[in-house]
């Protein structure tokens, strides 16, 4: 009942008419985007994980490095 009487004042105030207005207008400007392949989504994936493990192992080495010096 709450939740009723809640969707009935947001319809009463035109929220629900504005939310209906932007998810169509977000579906209009999401079908202009150009979406990647899925070749080069595999490469970027490839890419972002490579990236991520080099930076994991540099953070490794880095306090590695600082405990032995300070400890």
């Amino acid at each position: 009942m709450i939740i009723g009487a809640v969707f009935g004042y947001l319809w009463w105030q035109g929220q629900v008419q504005r939310l209906a207005v932007y998810v169509q207008e977000t579906r209009e400007e999401l079908k202009k985007c150009t979406w990647p392949t899925r070749d080069e989504l595999k490469g970027s994936t490839l890419l972002i994980m490579i990236m991520v493990a080099m930076l994991g192992i540099f953070v490794v080495v880095v306090d590695t490095v600082l405990f032995k010096l300070f400890f």
